[in-house]
């Protein structure tokens, strides 16, 4: 009833009203749904942060002995996470006892955990990883399907890797294309085996307008007032040379929808919450 009182009072104002009252009325509809949206999204940040970790390798003899990559989240029975495929190293010095650690913990105390590579789907940019200790806490995922264009999003990871500390970092975007993946090459000497692969088998990903930096490989793309995720950043538009990502960031920045990440874990049998 009061609904309905207050969409007659507004008609009322369109028709008979002073224009004065009216854009008041709108402009504080729209800081109560601004408000709102804010809320959640504190919410969801404070529920989806334990999830985020750091993706890396360590060799004690380093300095520093951590090598940050990027970045991954805690997925299914909380013992596995989800990272980019190029993310991972292909190799590592094994005479210097080097191996892959999965970073975890908060502020300036990060904590260590052994990590094993369970499977790297290469094609569509997606590594899975198992780690040691105890289970962390967990991100949902969505049908990444359902998403469509316009749709507001968040993603959180460690866009600077640890120079500054281990606190992951939070930006808001929106779905603005939902586009293949094959970046056209200028000519065939860019014609490397990963995009021969993508004219191979091209399959849309999302476009976004938020500013991502290399660091965010990997970072969760979900919903701003749930926590479920719809994909992973993988890629970053770049103008010029790769020092260009950090110094004069594009604000383009794709992400691999989040189906790719639900067959994987059903390929290998990871429970999908």
């Amino acid at each position: 009833m009061n609904c309905l009182l207050i969409t007659s009072f507004i008609q009322r104002l369109f028709i008979y009203g002073d224009r004065k009252i009216l854009l008041f009325f709108t402009a504080a509809s729209l800081f109560i749904l601004s408000s709102d949206s804010n809320a959640h999204l504190e919410e969801t940040i404070t529920r989806v942060k334990p999830a985020i970790v750091g993706i890396g390798t360590y060799q004690k003899m380093n300095t520093p002995p951590i090598t940050f990559k990027g970045t991954g989240f805690v997925v299914g029975d909380g013992l596995h996470v989800v990272t980019n495929a190029h993310v991972i190293p292909e190799s590592l010095d094994l005479e210097k006892k080097e191996k892959y650690v999965v970073i975890t913990g908060q502020d300036n105390k990060p904590d260590l955990r052994d990590a094993t590579i369970i499977s790297v789907d290469k094609a569509h940019d997606i590594a899975l990883l198992k780690i040691s200790g105890t289970t962390l806490p967990v991100m949902q995922l969505g049908e990444s399907d359902t998403i469509r264009e316009g749709r507001r999003m968040a993603y959180t990871g460690f866009p600077i890797g640890m120079i500054l500390g281990f606190y992951p970092v939070t930006h808001q975007a929106i779905i603005s294309s939902i586009t293949p993946i094959i970046r056209p090459a200028h000519n065939t000497t860019q014609l490397d085996a990963k995009l021969i692969r993508q004219l191979q088998s091209p399959f849309l990903v999302f476009q976004l307008d938020g500013v991502a930096y290399p660091g965010n490989s990997g970072s969760p793309l979900y919903d701003p007032d749930t926590g479920i995720v719809y994909g992973i950043i993988n890629m970053v538009y770049v103008k010029g040379s790769k020092e260009a990502a950090l110094s004069a960031p594009s604000g383009i920045s794709y992400a691999i929808p989040g189906k790719y990440i639900v067959n994987l874990l059903k390929e290998f049998k990871v429970p999908v919450q």
